[in-house]
């Protein structure tokens, strides 16, 4: 600075009375000169500093992020291999079990094939000792063959010789003699069998028709009977006209609303103070009629109320029913007989069959098998309660496509009855083989209470008819020669020439018919068609 103030380029020649005076006011501005000076070295050795500070901070925060970024990438890479030999494993795993599974199933066939090999060396060893076995025997049976003709010839060598001695000394030949022989043998046996036949005839005959006659006839005598009519229509009286027209109820819909529940059909028309219920099932019909009685009795006739009658009357039919099979089984004297076949027999009440009803039918037929088995010395218990069950097969609520006598044995075996009840029940229409005593005894009483006078009502003309028309359907198919409607139109037999129609064609005849009658016909139950091909050679020895 002295050097700067003593340069040539600063030196001033100030006036001399001036000279003090402009000494201080040089050093003063010299004095700001350097204090300002000094303030900008210090201020920019402090900014220095600062910005020192800041650059080494940031510098140390780039080196922990640095840091940090290079933990966090470590981290990431740990994770990234952990993973990839997790992945690696698991998919490691499942080719080893993909693998275990293509062994285990190689080994699987392996070992089915070894067993079929093993079962094939088998068979064909079972094969090779069987046929060795065979011509064993084979050559057996040769020996044998050869032996027994060489004894023949020696028999029939013997039985000349004998021939020719007895000839010799009878003087005649073995021909005359053994014909007069048969002749002498013969006239005696038929003269003998004749007679002895004629005797057992007869007297068969008489023991036979006497013992029937009289346990029919006691059967029938110890067995109250009853008629009851039945039909598919049921008529429900009125007082007057006015309460049709509140049965008919607002557009018809008190009377939609009693079919649709009751499920049978009500025809009002023209028939004073009357009407009519119509359909099959006479339960429903009772339970539409009684329903009917109550609503007219009460007065309110109207869809909500109508419900509420037909369900109220429906149980009590049901309750009714229970306690109509109850007693019956009570008054036939029948114990431990299933709930569900009491109820069966209860609807039998409300089954009519040829106009007949199947309740007081099945006790008449209860009745009489067991006076008949009484008589016969059999278990009068079981016949009785295969009586009352004969016909359960008729009222099942479903229609069952099998004749009523097959089904009604099926639920006797489902129900645990007896085997000899069963078999009564299915075979009273021969639809089964008759294995026991009580069978036959059963189909009898079921003819006799069918039989009886106003027992049944079918027209005699219809059931004519249906009978001729099934014998001439028959006799249209070529080579029959008879046929004969039997069992009450339920069988119908075919005979047809041997000559004419051989085993097959018989077969197809039967098939054909039988659908013929099927698609042609109305007729109740079912029809058994049955060809008969007979073949008789006969011939007389003398």
């Amino acid at each position: 600075m002295q050097d700067f103030l003593k340069s040539p380029s600063l030196s001033y020649q100030f006036p001399q009375k001036h000279s003090t005076h402009t000494m201080i006011t040089v050093y003063i501005i010299i004095g700001i000169i350097v204090g300002a000076a000094g303030g900008i070295l210090v201020a920019t050795k402090l900014m220095s500093d600062k910005l020192l500070a800041k650059s080494q901070q940031a510098l140390n925060n780039a080196e922990a992020a640095l840091k940090d970024a290079e933990e966090k990438g470590e981290v990431i890479k740990k994770e990234k291999i952990l993973q990839a030999k997790e992945k690696f494993l698991q998919m490691k795993s499942e080719h080893d079990k993909h693998v275990n599974e293509k062994n285990a199933a190689i080994r699987e066939q392996e070992n089915k094939l070894k067993q079929r090999e093993n079962t094939l060396n088998q068979k064909v060893s079972d094969l090779q000792k069987k046929s060795d076995e065979l011509k064993q025997a084979s050559e057996k049976l040769n020996n044998q063959i050869e032996l027994l003709n060489k004894s023949r010839a020696e028999v029939a060598k013997k039985e000349e010789e004998i021939v020719e001695k007895l000839e010799h000394v009878a003087n005649l030949t073995a021909e005359e003699a053994k014909n007069q022989l048969i002749e002498m043998i013969t006239e005696e046996a038929k003269s003998e069998a004749a007679t002895a036949v004629m005797d057992i005839v007869e007297e068969a005959k008489i023991t036979a028709n006497e013992q029937a006659k009289k346990i029919v006839v006691q059967s029938i005598q110890r067995t109250a009977t009853e008629v009851a009519v039945e039909n598919t229509v049921s008529v429900f009286n009125l007082e007057n006209e006015e309460v049709k027209g509140r049965i008919i109820g607002r557009e018809g819909r008190n009377i939609r609303a009693l079919e649709s529940l009751t499920g049978v059909e009500v025809i009002i028309d023209d028939s004073p103070d009357a009407i009519i219920l119509s359909g099959f099932d006479p339960v429903r019909r009772e339970i539409a009629r009684l329903s009917l009685h109550k609503l007219v009795t009460d007065g309110r006739i109207h869809p909500a109320r109508i419900e509420e009658v037909v369900a109220k009357t429906r149980k009590q039919i049901e309750q009714e029913i229970a306690e109509v099979g109850k007693r019956t089984c009570i008054d036939l004297g029948i114990n431990n007989m299933n709930h569900e076949l009491m109820r069966m027999v209860g609807r039998m009440k409300y089954r009519s069959s040829y106009g007949q009803n199947l309740l007081q039918h099945s006790r008449e037929v209860a009745n009489l098998a067991a006076t008949m088995a009484s008589e016969l010395g059999l278990n009068p218990k079981l016949a009785k309660r295969a009586g009352l069950l004969h016909d359960i097969g008729k009222v099942p609520e479903t229609e069952p496509e099998m004749p009523h006598a097959i089904f009604g044995m099926k639920l006797a075996e489902k129900y645990k009855e007896h085997p000899d009840v069963c078999n009564a029940i299915g075979s009273h229409h021969d639809e089964t083989e008759m294995t026991s005593l009580i069978a036959p005894i059963i189909q009898v009483c079921d003819a006799i209470s069918g039989a009886r006078p106003g027992a049944r009502r079918e027209v005699v003309e219809a059931y004519i008819n249906r009978l001729k028309k099934l014998e001439d359907m028959a006799m249209t198919y070529p080579g029959v020669v008879k046929t004969y409607a039997i069992q009450a139109g339920r069988e119908l037999r075919v005979i047809v020439g041997a000559e004419k129609v051989n085993d097959a064609e018989a077969t197809k005849l039967s098939f054909d018919l039988s659908r013929q009658i099927q698609n042609e016909m109305t007729y109740p139950g079912q029809i058994k068609v049955t060809v008969i091909r007979e073949t008789r050679a006969v011939n007389y020895a003398k």
